[in-house]
């Protein structure tokens, strides 16, 4: 997919979040990687599936469109159903997971990213990188799906690590 068509995605994206959440923070720019891009048509699938779902209810536990999503079941979801690979159910397994682990400046879209939100080191929150430094996820109760930021200072404080799993064919299983 060539760059101009992701932008433009991600903006159309955006642009649905506002209807249904709050102003947006001010503009910071997006995290540059200098990694150069790979994309897979599974990475692809992953990225429209998971910002086909913005928008939709936050429920903890959730793990389906229908009921809907916490953080771990809107990524166990996304993968399972855009790419055929199924992931642990929890944050604290997906962190500890075996695939490699990739460096903030060489995310690439398709990427699980993790968060300790409570504070200190560990992982409490997690989402999929879908590119140009945002991520999808879903972030509370009474929220919902939606797109952010990676140059936001909260998920700049935050932010504990990546996993890259969609080039682990040791993670994929078959349906």
């Amino acid at each position: 997919m060539l760059a101009p068509d992701r932008l433009a995605i991600l903006a159309l994206a955006s642009l649905l979040t506002a209807c249904a959440s709050k102003a947006p923070p001010p503009y910071s720019p997006p995290v540059v990687t200098t990694a150069v891009q790979q994309f897979s048509p599974a990475a692809e699938d992953v990225l429209f599936r998971a910002l086909g779902l913005v928008g939709t209810p936050y429920r903890w536990g959730g793990n389906t469109p229908d009921s809907g999503f916490d953080c771990s079941g809107l990524i166990g979801y996304v993968y399972r159903d855009a790419a055929g690979i199924s992931l642990p159910r929890s944050t604290r397994e997906l962190i500890s997971m075996r695939a490699p682990s990739i460096g903030i400046n060489a995310l690439q879209s398709g990427d699980l990213v993790f968060f300790a939100t409570n504070g200190g080191g560990q992982v409490s929150h997690a989402g999929i990188y879908v590119g140009e430094g945002r991520f999808v996820h879903a972030p509370r109760t009474g929220g919902t799906v939606r797109l952010d930021s990676l140059s936001n200072s909260y998920w700049q404080r935050s932010y504990l690590s990546a996993k890259r799993v969609i080039f682990d064919p040791r993670l994929a299983q078959s349906h």
